[in-house]
């Protein structure tokens, strides 16, 4: 190997080292989330747990049914909760899949709905699995539907904003704009698991869970994207994720 074949080998070689890294990541990201879910499932179930929820949400509601601060900030844990609906997500996702497909990321756009279809079922299954009740009515400041265990909104919110804020980081080479978006995509659920803590709608282990079930899913899902592009490059098909060259409009 010469010196002028050096610089573009080592480039390879790094881009590699780092592809390989983020798959590691992401295979470590399902493993933890997995056990910890089954650690926080086992801990509900007990005395230690339970005394920590019930700490939790005293803080949170030193008076049943009254949040913590001021009247505002009530107000705007219900507006931010709401980001981790059904309805705002699927919004939300029908705006993402148009825009993916437009730019023709077909591989994308089926992984997010597969994403959010999976983590309804996720969701509503655990559920109906563990039948947990949710906290006492008294502390519930916005209105609840079915079991507690784990939180719908923390799991699907964490799947959701997750899986787009990693798909937008392909678009950014900057280091600093990948973290900002990954960032901004952990902030996003967070925040809405913490509004169902603080409005009562849920224990705070449901909502650690829904965060451990999220992540472990939104991480699934892009390590399917990542087999399915290698799989496609090794069999020398066009990557379905790949926009089509742009061509000009002929005259007629």
């Amino acid at each position: 190997m010469t010196v002028a074949d050096l610089a573009p080998f080592l480039r390879r070689a790094l881009s590699l080292a780092r592809t390989e890294f983020a798959v590691l990541g992401a295979l470590l990201v399902v493993a933890l989330g997995t056990m910890t879910f089954i650690e926080i499932a086992d801990e509900m179930a007990e005395a230690d747990g339970r005394a920590f929820d019930q700490a939790v949400l005293a803080w949170m509601q030193p008076t049943a049914g009254h949040p913590r601060g001021p009247w505002w900030l009530q107000e705007a844990a219900g507006d931010v909760t709401s980001l981790g609906g059904i309805a705002v997500l699927g919004l939300f996702a029908v705006a993402a899949v148009g825009f993916l497909l437009i730019q023709r990321k077909r591989l994308s756009a089926l992984l997010l709905v597969l994403g959010l279809a999976g983590g309804v079922a996720l969701s509503e299954g655990l559920k109906a699995l563990f039948e947990r009740e949710r906290p006492p009515a008294a502390y519930q400041a916005v209105e609840t539907l079915n079991a507690s265990f784990p939180s719908g909104h923390a799991l699907l919110s964490t799947v959701f904003y997750l899986s787009v804020a990693v798909m937008m980081t392909r678009a950014f080479p900057q280091r600093g704009l990948k973290a900002y978006v990954l960032g901004v995509g952990m902030g996003l659920a967070a925040l809405v698991g913490l509004t169902r803590v603080y409005l009562g709608a849920h224990w705070a282990s449901d909502v650690m869970a829904g965060w451990c079930v999220g992540a472990a899913w939104a991480m699934t899902l892009w390590l399917a994207a990542y087999a399915a592009a290698r799989f496609q490059k090794t069999h020398h098909a066009a990557l379905q994720d790949q926009a089509a060259p742009f061509q000009e409009d002929q005259p007629t």
